[in-house]
């Protein structure tokens, strides 16, 4: 079930709140879901690989993008790592999605990301594409997915352990 904006402004009154750190909970919060915004952005500096097991991934390092708050940045086409300004705390009962908010889409810019399981806390990051040839600009703040929240039939038993656990918080 895909909570409503009822479940999530409980949830968001919670101790730890399901997202912490909303810059405007009334323009953030929307029927369905949760707009995160942007902290920083970077750009990758190497290469990084992905094998079965753990002992061959190796994460791309990045270098981070000057982002003027009024003047934003001018991204020319390629991928670029997003980090947002607001902390997930998942329940064990609730996993999340995220999805580029629609103007994105209509500037030739998408935003991909993984699924944060239940139990997920930290301060994700995400990979944003820019495919339009003209580029695109973009500030400090701006909303730019927003996280779909789906209720378990059953809370895990054990949450999210993986490497991300605790991320940038």
């Amino acid at each position: 079930m895909v909570l409503a904006r009822s479940d999530i402004r409980r949830l968001l009154e919670a101790t730890p709140p399901i997202v912490e750190g909303l810059l405007n909970a009334e323009e953030q919060v929307q029927p369905n879901g949760v707009d995160l915004t942007l902290k920083e952005i970077a750009s990758f500096s190497s290469a990084g690989s992905l094998g079965y097991g753990n002992e061959a991934r190796t994460l791309s390092d990045s270098s981070p993008l000057a982002l003027d708050s009024l003047e934003g940045i001018h991204l020319p086409m390629g991928c670029y790592l997003v980090t947002y300004n607001e902390i997930v705390h998942l329940p064990k009962n609730v996993m999340c999605l995220a999805l580029p908010r629609s103007s994105l889409l209509r500037c030739g810019v998408s935003v991909h990301t993984a699924l944060w399981d239940a139990g997920y806390s930290g301060r994700s990051q995400s990979l944003l594409v820019v495919y339009n040839p003209n580029g695109f600009r973009l500030y400090r703040n701006a909303r730019i997915v927003q996280l779909v929240f789906l209720r378990l039939e059953r809370e895990v038993t054990q949450g999210y352990q993986g490497m991300f656990q605790g991320e940038g918080t």
